[in-house]
């Protein structure tokens, strides 16, 4: 009952002082407050306040609260378990199971019949001195830049 009245007067004062900031032609701001102050008023209207009081002066509900955190903490124990186990089952198995292939079987060979690609082309590279003397210059021109 008392939870109903302090909830009422709550939306009553939201919905005022949004009259107030409407009458200060800040309308937006207004319909905000005017929002913020409906929720409690809303869940007076709906019984989740009523439900609250209920529920939190009731030792029913509270060993229920109990029951459903113990069941989490099995739940999560468990999982728990089970993905060490999960771990620790997959290498022994793993181990323990032989391949038909040999690995070797499976791995790429490195020897000279291999490389039998061929080679990308690279640009040719400057042979004379003033493309060498132009990338220093523009190397030297970074460095000037930033004072190095």
């Amino acid at each position: 009952m008392i939870a109903e009245t302090v909830c009422s007067a709550v939306a009553a004062a939201g919905l005022g002082i949004a009259a107030v900031t409407a009458f200060r032609k800040r309308f937006l701001t207004a319909a905000r407050i005017a929002a913020y102050a409906l929720v409690p008023l809303g869940l007076v209207m709906t019984g989740v306040v009523q439900w609250a009081a209920d529920t939190a002066f009731s030792p029913v509900a509270w060993a229920g609260f109990g029951v459903l955190g113990g069941a989490w903490l099995l739940f999560t124990g468990t999982r728990a378990v089970e993905r060490r186990r999960g771990r620790k089952g997959r290498a022994v198995s793993a181990a323990a199971q032989h391949d038909p292939v040999a690995p070797q079987a499976s791995a790429p060979s490195l020897g000279p019949a291999s490389r039998t690609t061929a080679k990308p082309r690279t640009k040719p590279q400057a042979t004379s001195r003033t493309d060498a003397a132009d990338d220093f210059s523009d190397i030297e021109a970074i460095l000037k830049k930033h004072g190095i």
